[in-house]
């Protein structure tokens, strides 16, 4: 019974991996890459990827999504070009 019990966690896992979302959070962008979650927060904010900000229903502070077929450009291909910025002397 313990052995069946652990073959539907696993199934359920892969289940869960395996369902494709619209949007995703930073986190769960993160778990799928394999990075941090400060990372992918830090690739909105200097917009190395194509987000937006959604509203989380904590106040002010709204939270970064990501949509599906970004991710899978992501995969692809890499992370947008930096952008560079001007400064004056």
């Amino acid at each position: 019974m313990e052995r069946l019990d652990k073959m539907e966690s696993m199934l359920g896992e892969l289940l869960r991996q395996r369902t494709v979302k619209d949007w995703y959070s930073t986190d769960e962008v993160a778990e799928i890459m394999g990075k941090a979650k400060f990372t992918v927060r830090e690739w909105c904010r200097h917009g190395r990827v194509h987000c937006r900000k959604k509203n989380s229903g904590r106040g002010k502070h709204r939270d970064w999504v990501i949509s599906n077929e970004e991710l899978l450009r992501i995969q692809r291909e890499g992370l947008l070009p930096l952008e560079k910025t001007t400064t004056s002397i």
